[in-house]
């Protein structure tokens, strides 16, 4: 007669149903906790997800206000040139030619001044302003220099001298202004007198 193998240990522990040995009020302090752990977790991802879209809309925003500031900065470039030449124009008159009492040189002259304040006002309601840095300290963001000499009545590092003037679209620099820089009043020179006081015999 075969005996069939045991199946079971009789050494073994019973198992435990872990749930079966905590009270009521432990499992529900577990599931409690449980739940806390997921709404703190989903609070976060909620918070960084309303965080992400903050900044999108920020930086929409933004992008829309450059765009509107700064769409005609190509077509107000290529306008520069246009008020340059008027600018010139008007500087080479002669002050003689500014005093004429003849009609239609005159009107000439007045349609000149008339169609260059008007292309600047055009020009500024597009956010486009003219930069005249006569005077002002030396801003290598704002100016470009071409050239430094003395000058007795500006101090060192202003502007002596403005050779063309800049444009700026919004804080944009559009063309910088093309300047000379003052180097300060020039050195003294010694007088011959002087010069022979301090030679030694």
């Amino acid at each position: 007669m075969t005996q069939n193998p045991a199946t079971e240990n009789p050494n073994a522990e019973p198992s435990v149903d872990e749930s079966a040995t905590q009270s009521p009020e432990e499992i529900i302090q577990a599931n409690f906790a449980k739940i806390e752990a997921e709404r703190d977790d989903l609070k976060d991802k909620l918070l960084r997800t309303l965080a992400d879209m903050e900044n999108l809309r920020r930086r929409t925003e933004r992008e829309i206000s450059d765009a509107k500031a700064y769409a005609v900065t190509s077509f107000a470039r290529d306008l520069l040139g246009s008020a340059d030449n008027l600018r010139r124009a008007i500087e080479s008159l002669p002050e003689t030619a500014r005093a004429t009492e003849e009609p239609a040189l005159k009107a000439l002259i007045e349609g000149v001044d008339l169609t260059e304040r008007d292309l600047l006002k055009t020009l500024e309601r597009h956010g486009v302003r003219k930069i005249d840095p006569q005077g002002e300290k030396f801003d290598p963001n704002m100016h470009q220099a071409m050239f430094e000499a003395p000058d007795p009545e500006i101090g060192k590092g202003l502007v002596s001298k403005v050779v063309q003037s800049g444009y700026k679209i919004g804080e944009r620099v559009l063309r910088p202004a093309l300047v000379g820089i003052s180097a300060g009043a020039p050195k003294p020179q010694a007088t011959e007198g002087e010069d022979s006081a301090s030679t030694p015999h």
